[in-house]
């Protein structure tokens, strides 16, 4: 009989905020007797540091870069519903080919990999043209803008000088309206009005984009129908319960796949009055607890159904937390743990070392800890052969059948080298020198840190990939994570025997890596990503675009 599968997936959780990884001011019961029960991975990393091209890796089973969900230019993941960029529809997902074995399909929370091609209707990117047969969440993902009373998130650097020069724009027209009526300027009324048009027209091209990001990105859909726009936040977390339980119960006789992507612990960091002032973190404690006590329901639910024996449970965040959330002195993103860095940094740990925990009883044992290089992307390979399927053979797959590892049939990781990007950029590669035990991890080029010394880009809101933001190294900056997991001194010729033969073995690699590369459309680009009215997603007539179809449900479950 084929197992069910339960993937669970939280957003910008960092490793150090869970129990099971050494958090004492946050409670997470229910996450920490999943890894009591099963097994716990201390070295589980994700392809990328950003949300968009993270989850396209653990969906695809891919780099990233290979799908052209990587980007070369500064917007590094999706920033619009009605943006004509996504996971491409001759991509594979692990859900198409579960499909395929007879599975059962439902993906319930974030997705964040587009929507459209085309046109408003097209659905190419939707989840539904990936191989899940139920779609109920967002298409986006959860942002300031989504909630009222929150300074704005999505290029609010560009909006405060889109701004600026509106208001430049402006002042210039007054003083000419003023200069004209007073005689104190030449200028005729044609000028005046030409003027004035222009700079309304200028306005209107990026207000109405910006100025509504909560009705054109902050929606909530099942399948391909709109069910709220703009969504309710106050609601959000018990709507994605229901909806995780309903699978469960609806496919008990199974075999099914549920994909829980959750809205949590991203900012705006909306938590529900039960859990509110509940932790010793604050209100990202509160909104990690509240996480915990979801996971708790869907465990519950599994085991209520005579479930827990025959379902593979999988739980893990998309990446780290991010250090420069903050609001005045309030911290808004997740800890790290001894990792240095965080979310947007493609090569330091703590953008990319995520927690990793899998339950299945009877055939995974319980209470272990596996520290051994394992990738979310191995996630893949490992439902695939779970179902009965095999991945598919006209493509490179870099993820690894976690299988042997967690059973303890074999003592390494498949994975000898990782390579760890920020956007299209190689920042860092890892060596797992098996025969020695050392985790050689050499940067290429690492981040600016803003303020200097700080530990990440507090001035920018987020660390560069290129350009001026950051360092390239020539020599790389090289580290044993087996003795300085925390990155913290650079080894050198002096400090390290084999400095300049572990560097010379990585670039062999990294070459040998580069020549398995090929071109692909680029999905993140400007033009793939900007905003496009055509391809707005609208359950009126656009632009009136509102309405409230979970009214009914509000009340279904009861958070806390």
């Amino acid at each position: 009989m084929k197992p069910n599968i339960v993937l669970m997936l939280a957003d910008d959780l960092g490793i150090g905020d869970l129990g099971c990884y050494g958090n004492d001011t946050i409670n997470t019961p229910n996450i920490d007797r999943l890894a009591k029960e099963g097994v716990k991975l201390t070295q589980h990393i994700a392809a990328a540091s950003l949300c968009t091209p993270s989850r396209a890796a653990f969906l695809t089973g891919r780099y990233p870069i290979r799908s052209g969900m990587a980007s070369g230019g500064s917007y590094r993941a999706l920033q619009w519903n009605a943006g004509s960029g996504g996971l491409p529809a001759n991509e594979t997902t692990f859900a198409k080919v579960l499909q395929q074995q007879g599975y059962a399909t439902g993906l319930v929370g974030k997705w964040h990999q587009g929507v459209n091609c085309d046109s408003v209707h097209d659905h190419c990117h939707h989840p539904l043209s990936h191989g899940f047969d139920y779609f109920y969440g967002m298409p986006f993902t959860l942002l300031n803008n989504c909630q009222d009373h929150k300074p704005p998130e999505l290029d609010a650097a560009l909006q405060a000088k889109l701004w600026f020069y509106t208001q430049l724009i402006a002042l210039a027209v007054l003083t000419a309206l003023v200069g004209k009526t007073t005689g104190l300027v030449s200028v005729t009324w044609k000028v005046v009005t030409f003027f004035a048009l222009l700079g309304f027209l200028f306005f209107a091209s990026w207000y109405s984009s910006y100025g509504f990001v909560k009705y054109w990105n902050c929606i909530l859909m099942r399948n391909h129908n709109i069910t709220e726009q703009p969504m309710k936040l106050e609601r959000m977390a018990s709507l994605v319960l229901k909806e995780a339980v309903s699978i469960i119960q609806s496919n008990k006789h199974g075999p099914f796949l549920l994909f829980v992507s959750f809205l949590h612990v991203h900012t705006p960091l909306f938590t529900t009055e039960a859990f509110l002032g509940k932790s010793r973190h604050g209100i990202y404690g509160d909104n990690v607890e509240e996480m915990d006590w979801l996971v708790g329901q869907i465990l519950d639910a599994i085991d209520k159904e005579g479930l827990r024996n025959n379902t593979l449970i999988y739980f893990a965040s998309d990446h780290g937390g991010q250090l420069e959330a903050q609001e005045g002195t309030i911290q808004l993103g997740g800890w790290n743990g001894i990792y240095k860095g965080g979310k947007g940094m493609g090569g330091w740990e703590g953008g990319i070392r995520v927690p990793g925990i899998l339950r299945w009883p009877g055939m995974l044992p319980a209470n272990t800890v596996v520290d051994e290089p394992t990738s979310l992307m191995d996630i893949y390979p490992t439902v695939t052969h779970v179902a009965g399927g095999t991945v598919p053979q006209d493509r490179i797959i870099d993820g690894r059948n976690l299988l042997p590892l967690l059973q303890q049939e074999v003592k390494h990781s498949e994975h000898e080298f990782m390579f760890h990007y920020c956007g299209s950029y190689l920042h860092a590669v890892r060596w797992h020198q098996k025969d020695s035990g050392a985790l050689w991890k050499a940067h290429y080029i690492t981040p600016i840190f803003h303020p200097k010394g700080a530990g990440a880009c507090y001035g920018k809101g987020i660390c560069p990939c290129s350009g001026e933001g950051v360092t390239h190294h020539d020599p790389p900056l090289l580290f044993d994570l087996s003795r300085d997991p925390s990155e913290a001194v650079p080894l050198s010729p002096d400090t390290e025997p084999l400095f300049h033969t572990v560097l010379k073995h990585i670039g062999r690699a990294v070459e040998e890596h580069r020549g398995t590369l090929t071109p692909v459309p680029q999905q993140l680009s400007l033009g793939n990503i900007m905003w496009k009215p055509w391809l707005q997603p609208c359950c009126g007539t656009f632009p009136f675009c509102w309405c409230d179809n979970e009214e009914s449900d509000t009340h279904s479950y009861k958070v806390g």
